[in-house]
Protein backbone atom coordinates (compact mmCIF):
# COMPACT_ATOMS: atom_id res chain seq x y z
CA UNK A 1 0.00 0.00 0.00
CA UNK A 2 1.37 3.37 -1.20
CA UNK A 3 0.94 6.31 2.07
CA UNK A 4 1.51 9.68 0.37
CA UNK A 5 1.90 12.03 3.54
CA UNK A 6 -0.03 15.16 4.11
CA UNK A 7 2.20 18.10 4.59
CA UNK A 8 1.92 19.46 8.06
CA UNK A 9 1.12 23.07 6.63
CA UNK A 10 -1.20 24.89 4.22
CA UNK A 11 -0.71 27.41 2.14
CA UNK A 12 -4.20 29.36 2.03
CA UNK A 13 -6.21 32.66 1.27
CA UNK A 14 -7.88 34.69 3.81
CA UNK A 15 -11.18 37.11 3.34
CA UNK A 16 -13.37 39.18 5.16
CA UNK A 17 -16.90 40.07 5.59
CA UNK A 18 -15.80 43.75 5.64
CA UNK A 19 -14.26 44.02 2.25
CA UNK A 20 -14.43 40.50 0.42
CA UNK A 21 -12.67 42.28 -2.66
CA UNK A 22 -9.36 41.71 -0.08
CA UNK A 23 -7.80 38.48 0.41
CA UNK A 24 -4.25 37.38 2.20
CA UNK A 25 -2.57 34.51 1.52
CA UNK A 26 -0.98 32.95 4.25
CA UNK A 27 0.31 29.89 5.72
CA UNK A 28 -0.52 27.86 8.76
CA UNK A 29 0.06 24.62 10.62
CA UNK A 30 -2.60 22.33 10.25
CA UNK A 31 -1.65 21.50 14.11
CA UNK A 32 -3.16 24.58 14.95
CA UNK A 33 -6.54 24.53 17.04
CA UNK A 34 -9.26 26.63 15.51
CA UNK A 35 -9.17 28.66 18.59
CA UNK A 36 -5.62 29.56 17.68
CA UNK A 37 -6.54 30.02 14.44
CA UNK A 38 -8.91 32.25 14.96
CA UNK A 39 -6.68 34.68 16.99
CA UNK A 40 -4.24 34.71 14.41
CA UNK A 41 -6.67 36.23 11.82
CA UNK A 42 -7.70 38.75 14.40
CA UNK A 43 -4.80 41.25 13.08
CA UNK A 44 -5.60 40.44 9.34
CA UNK A 45 -9.06 40.59 8.96
CA UNK A 46 -10.00 42.89 12.10
CA UNK A 47 -12.62 40.38 12.97
CA UNK A 48 -12.85 39.27 16.96
CA UNK A 49 -11.82 35.68 17.81
CA UNK A 50 -14.63 35.59 19.92
CA UNK A 51 -17.20 36.24 17.50
CA UNK A 52 -15.92 35.17 14.14
CA UNK A 53 -17.03 32.44 11.92
CA UNK A 54 -15.08 30.38 9.40
CA UNK A 55 -16.29 29.33 6.21
CA UNK A 56 -14.22 27.14 3.81
CA UNK A 57 -14.08 27.72 0.26
CA UNK A 58 -12.54 26.24 -3.06
CA UNK A 59 -12.96 28.43 -5.38
CA UNK A 60 -16.63 30.01 -4.95
CA UNK A 61 -17.76 26.76 -3.92
CA UNK A 62 -18.49 26.76 -0.11
CA UNK A 63 -17.09 23.22 1.25
CA UNK A 64 -18.16 23.50 5.23
CA UNK A 65 -17.97 25.61 7.96
CA UNK A 66 -14.67 25.83 10.51
CA UNK A 67 -16.74 25.52 13.40
CA UNK A 68 -15.12 23.38 16.14
CA UNK A 69 -12.89 25.36 18.54
CA UNK A 70 -11.04 22.68 20.15
CA UNK A 71 -10.87 21.09 16.75
CA UNK A 72 -7.44 21.01 14.59
CA UNK A 73 -7.24 22.77 11.62
CA UNK A 74 -6.07 19.28 9.50
CA UNK A 75 -9.07 17.90 10.52
CA UNK A 76 -10.97 19.88 7.92
CA UNK A 77 -10.56 19.18 4.18
CA UNK A 78 -8.24 22.23 3.93
CA UNK A 79 -6.18 22.11 1.16
CA UNK A 80 -3.78 25.07 -0.59
CA UNK A 81 -5.37 27.08 -2.70
CA UNK A 82 -8.99 26.91 -0.69
CA UNK A 83 -9.88 30.14 1.16
CA UNK A 84 -11.10 31.10 4.14
CA UNK A 85 -13.58 33.51 4.46
CA UNK A 86 -13.90 35.47 8.19
CA UNK A 87 -17.49 36.59 8.91
CA UNK A 88 -17.62 38.75 11.87
CA UNK A 89 -20.83 38.20 13.73
CA UNK A 90 -20.57 41.87 15.60
CA UNK A 91 -21.02 43.72 11.74
CA UNK A 92 -23.43 41.04 10.68
CA UNK A 93 -25.80 42.15 14.03
CA UNK A 94 -25.32 45.57 13.13
CA UNK A 95 -26.49 45.39 9.55
CA UNK A 96 -29.59 43.80 11.25
CA UNK A 97 -30.94 47.11 13.00
CA UNK A 98 -30.99 50.25 10.66
CA UNK A 99 -31.15 52.21 13.77
CA UNK A 100 -27.85 51.67 14.75
CA UNK A 101 -26.14 51.77 11.31
CA UNK A 102 -23.36 55.02 10.92
CA UNK A 103 -22.39 55.82 7.59
CA UNK A 104 -18.74 55.46 6.24
CA UNK A 105 -17.65 59.09 7.68
CA UNK A 106 -19.41 58.72 10.59
CA UNK A 107 -17.60 55.35 11.52
CA UNK A 108 -14.07 56.98 10.27
CA UNK A 109 -14.63 59.78 12.91
CA UNK A 110 -15.77 57.12 16.13
CA UNK A 111 -11.88 56.87 18.08
CA UNK A 112 -13.63 53.63 19.81
CA UNK A 113 -13.98 52.01 16.58
CA UNK A 114 -12.46 48.74 15.50
CA UNK A 115 -11.04 50.26 12.86
CA UNK A 116 -9.58 53.28 14.63
CA UNK A 117 -7.79 51.41 16.83
CA UNK A 118 -6.09 49.12 14.00
CA UNK A 119 -5.23 52.05 12.39
CA UNK A 120 -3.85 53.73 15.08
CA UNK A 121 -2.09 50.66 15.78
CA UNK A 122 -1.18 49.60 12.25
CA UNK A 123 -2.63 46.00 12.30
CA UNK A 124 -4.18 44.63 9.10
CA UNK A 125 -4.87 46.23 5.69
CA UNK A 126 -3.46 49.40 7.75
CA UNK A 127 -0.09 48.29 8.33
CA UNK A 128 1.10 49.63 5.32
CA UNK A 129 4.74 48.20 5.47
CA UNK A 130 3.60 44.46 5.92
CA UNK A 131 1.02 45.31 3.05
CA UNK A 132 4.02 46.65 0.82
CA UNK A 133 6.11 43.42 1.89
CA UNK A 134 3.32 41.17 1.21
CA UNK A 135 2.78 42.87 -2.59
CA UNK A 136 5.66 42.71 -3.00
CA UNK A 137 6.75 38.92 -2.09
CA UNK A 138 3.50 38.03 -3.94
CA UNK A 139 4.95 39.80 -7.12
CA UNK A 140 7.92 38.24 -6.79
CA UNK A 141 6.60 34.75 -6.46
CA UNK A 142 4.40 35.17 -9.67
CA UNK A 143 7.07 36.64 -11.74
CA UNK A 144 9.14 33.57 -11.08
CA UNK A 145 6.07 31.19 -11.30
CA UNK A 146 5.61 32.76 -14.92
CA UNK A 147 9.16 32.26 -15.77
CA UNK A 148 8.82 28.72 -14.98
CA UNK A 149 6.41 27.99 -16.83
CA UNK A 150 7.50 29.70 -19.86
CA UNK A 151 11.12 27.73 -19.75
CA UNK A 152 8.89 24.27 -19.51
CA UNK A 153 7.99 22.33 -22.55
CA UNK A 154 5.08 19.71 -22.08
CA UNK A 155 6.07 16.19 -22.32
CA UNK A 156 9.73 17.13 -20.46
CA UNK A 157 11.20 15.27 -18.22
CA UNK A 158 10.69 16.47 -14.38
CA UNK A 159 11.53 15.75 -11.08
CA UNK A 160 9.46 16.82 -7.75
CA UNK A 161 10.28 18.01 -5.02
CA UNK A 162 7.55 19.22 -1.74
CA UNK A 163 7.81 19.18 1.89
CA UNK A 164 7.02 15.81 3.53
CA UNK A 165 6.23 14.16 0.63
CA UNK A 166 8.73 11.58 -1.96
CA UNK A 167 10.90 13.02 -4.59
CA UNK A 168 9.21 12.09 -7.39
CA UNK A 169 9.79 11.57 -11.54
CA UNK A 170 7.80 11.91 -14.19
CA UNK A 171 6.57 13.55 -17.29
CA UNK A 172 5.12 17.59 -17.54
CA UNK A 173 1.50 17.16 -18.58
CA UNK A 174 0.29 21.12 -18.14
CA UNK A 175 0.92 24.16 -17.25
CA UNK A 176 -1.23 27.18 -16.07
CA UNK A 177 -4.26 28.03 -14.36
CA UNK A 178 -6.68 25.89 -12.08
CA UNK A 179 -10.00 26.59 -12.21
CA UNK A 180 -11.33 28.08 -8.30
CA UNK A 181 -6.88 28.19 -7.40
CA UNK A 182 -5.53 31.15 -6.62
CA UNK A 183 -1.61 31.20 -8.95
CA UNK A 184 -0.64 28.47 -11.57
CA UNK A 185 0.46 25.35 -11.47
CA UNK A 186 2.24 22.05 -13.58
CA UNK A 187 0.23 19.61 -13.95
CA UNK A 188 2.97 16.18 -13.77
CA UNK A 189 1.64 12.63 -14.51
CA UNK A 190 4.22 10.47 -12.06
CA UNK A 191 5.91 7.13 -12.58
CA UNK A 192 4.29 5.14 -10.10
CA UNK A 193 1.31 5.71 -8.51
CA UNK A 194 2.40 8.25 -5.85
CA UNK A 195 -0.02 11.40 -6.93
CA UNK A 196 -3.86 12.71 -5.90
CA UNK A 197 -5.76 12.68 -9.24
CA UNK A 198 -6.42 11.56 -12.58
CA UNK A 199 -5.57 14.85 -13.90
CA UNK A 200 -8.67 16.51 -13.42
CA UNK A 201 -9.89 18.60 -10.63
CA UNK A 202 -13.55 19.05 -9.74
CA UNK A 203 -14.80 17.09 -12.55
CA UNK A 204 -12.53 19.57 -15.18
CA UNK A 205 -9.92 17.41 -16.80
CA UNK A 206 -6.70 19.06 -17.61
CA UNK A 207 -4.81 16.07 -19.04
CA UNK A 208 -4.92 12.06 -18.95
CA UNK A 209 -3.64 9.55 -16.69
CA UNK A 210 -4.20 6.84 -14.30
CA UNK A 211 -6.19 7.84 -10.82
CA UNK A 212 -3.38 8.10 -8.38
CA UNK A 213 -0.94 8.78 -11.46
CA UNK A 214 -1.26 12.81 -11.36
CA UNK A 215 -0.77 15.86 -9.36
CA UNK A 216 -0.87 19.48 -9.72
CA UNK A 217 2.01 21.26 -8.19
CA UNK A 218 3.27 24.11 -7.32
CA UNK A 219 6.10 25.39 -10.43
CA UNK A 220 8.87 26.26 -7.56
CA UNK A 221 8.78 22.56 -6.89
CA UNK A 222 9.84 21.43 -10.04
CA UNK A 223 12.65 20.76 -11.74
CA UNK A 224 13.15 19.82 -15.09
CA UNK A 225 15.91 17.52 -16.55
CA UNK A 226 17.33 14.04 -17.65
CA UNK A 227 15.61 12.10 -15.65
CA UNK A 228 14.90 8.39 -16.74
CA UNK A 229 12.03 6.72 -16.04
CA UNK A 230 12.77 4.13 -13.45
CA UNK A 231 11.82 0.61 -13.90
CA UNK A 232 8.89 -0.74 -11.42
CA UNK A 233 8.11 -4.44 -11.32
CA UNK A 234 6.67 -5.87 -8.85
CA UNK A 235 9.44 -8.47 -8.70
CA UNK A 236 11.34 -6.11 -6.99
CA UNK A 237 9.17 -6.24 -3.87
CA UNK A 238 10.29 -8.43 -0.88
Amino acid sequence: MICVEVPDSVTINISNSQNDAISFERKYSRSLKVYEFKSKLESITGGNAGTMRLELYSGDRLVGRLDGDEQLLGSYPIEDGMRVHVVDQFVCLQEQVPKFELSQEEYDQKADSLRNFLRTNKLGKYNEEEMARHNEERKRQEEEDQRMLESTAIGARCRVTAKNSPVRLGTVMYKGAIDGKQGVFIGVKFDEPLGVNDGSVNGKRYFDCDPKYGSFVAAKAVEVGDFPAEEFSLDDEL
